[in-house]
């Protein structure tokens, strides 16, 4: 017999759909909190747009995917020493005019800031300004650095950081296109602003065994009987989803932790925007790296050079991307190529034997993915708008890095927001 005094205690779970970084935050929280989920995706493995795959002995992350160890969210929710993290060497080489030249980091690595001060990119002023820029990021919390002004990304270089024309279209264009997977720099200056702050606080790295030991340590955290892979929902509701093949759950509340187009076909609503940024993501297998630092390699001549805009040799960042004796070589474009997978192949090995010689024509294509909703669109004055997370018309939770910001850090942070406030409405 229950008293009037007993906790009521909802028999129905809180279900999670998406098991991406957005819904593992998510259905960690609300574990902590004591709160009973149900956690379901159609794949069948948890990580989302954060995978990995083994091909002939290659881990091939599901694009160029990078862990930034100062993202707040991050150091809060993983461990990091369990992850046995592999670091990339601060700053980047950029192929321009015919030749690498060293853009390194001097507050990080001093013994390269003769090379990078007389590298013939930009001007000396252009060094005091963007010394200037990172003191100015520096400053204060990253909620108030989160609450600036905000304007397009080009407007704010050149507006209000004067930077020269050279500087930006040689290195900080071709560096941060490849970061938003945009290159006319119409991303918003804000988060602009919070990402430099990031690279500026700490180093940048990938798991040993790859980026989706990010979401499988986020797994760790719930019991694996409230997760269901391979189902895929149909329909969902404030009190219920419905799978394909009619079965029916009930739910004490429901959280939609997908990509944009998929919410707003489950929700039956523009949640968030459904489309976003996408790239093309071809992985070489080399008897021989061409290059030895565990750096990123930049086009700093532009897209009039070739569809390449970075280039970076996974193995030499952490060995066990590749077997023995083998290297594992990562070749990013900026937006999806009109090309067909052909013709995309033949133009990256062309651009890429201009940097490399001919011993780039006997790489072997290990994969080539096109990943059309890679990012978020994230426009000026976006985070103003952005809550972390939104409930939609019908009661339904939404969260993701749309509603925060296009990183792990943001989808991270938006499922712990979602499972905050989803757990005071519980009660």
């Amino acid at each position: 017999m229950v008293s009037d005094t007993d906790p009521v205690v909802n028999a129905d779970p809180v279900v999670i759909v998406g098991a991406g970084l957005a819904g593992l935050s998510c259905a960690r929280e609300l574990t902590r909190r004591g709160c009973r989920i149900l956690l379901l995706d159609a794949a069948a493995e948890v990580g989302g747009r954060v995978r990995t795959r083994k091909v002939d002995g290659f881990r091939i992350d599901a694009g160029f995917q990078v862990l930034q160890l100062a993202y707040p969210e991050a150091q809060q929710q993983l461990d990091y020493a369990a992850l046995k993290l592999q670091k990339f060497q601060p700053g980047a080489l950029i192929r321009t005019q015919g030749r690498f030249v060293e853009m390194a980091d001097p507050w990080r690595r001093p013994q390269a800031a003769f090379s990078t001060l007389f590298n013939g990119i930009g001007t000396l002023a252009d060094r005091l300004r963007l010394g200037r820029l990172r003191a100015d990021v520096m400053r204060g919390t990253v909620d108030q650095l989160l609450q600036a002004d905000d304007m397009p990304l080009g407007d704010f270089l050149r507006q209000h950081c004067h930077f020269s024309e050279d500087f930006i279209c040689r290195f900080l264009q071709p560096w941060f296109a490849g970061v938003f997977l945009e290159p006319d720099l119409q991303t918003s200056s804000t988060f602009f602003r919070f990402l430099f702050r990031m690279f500026a606080s700490g180093d940048v790295a990938v798991p040993a065994l790859g980026m989706q030991e990010i979401p499988k340590q986020l797994a760790i955290g719930i019991n694996p009987a409230e997760i269901r892979l391979s189902t895929v929902v149909e329909r969902v509701s404030s009190d219920h989803v419905i799978l394909a093949g009619g079965e029916r759950i009930s739910a004490a509340a429901v959280v939609l932790a997908v990509d944009g187009s998929a919410a707003a076909q489950l929700a039956g609503e523009d949640v968030c925007p459904a489309t976003g940024r996408g790239t093309v993501c071809l992985q070489f297998a080399a008897e021989t790296a061409p290059v030895r630092q565990p750096v990123l390699l930049l086009n700093g001549d532009g897209p009039e050079a070739g569809p390449v805009n970075n280039v970076c040799v996974m193995s030499n960042v952490a060995a066990d991307y590749a077997p023995r004796d083998q290297a594992l070589i990562s070749v990013s474009t900026c937006g999806i190529p009109e090309q067909d997978a052909a013709s995309l192949e033949s133009a990256v090995r062309t651009q890429l034997q201009q940097w490399f010689g001919d011993t780039v024509g006997q790489w072997n294509l290990l994969a080539a993915d096109r990943i059309r909703f890679a990012l978020p669109l994230q426009p000026a004055g976006m985070l103003k708008n952005l809550a972390g997370f939104r409930l939609s018309a019908n009661g339904v939770y939404c969260c993701g890095d749309s509603f925060s910001s296009g990183s792990i850090h943001g989808a991270m942070q938006s499922g712990r927001l979602a499972a905050e406030a989803l757990a005071l409405t519980l009660g």
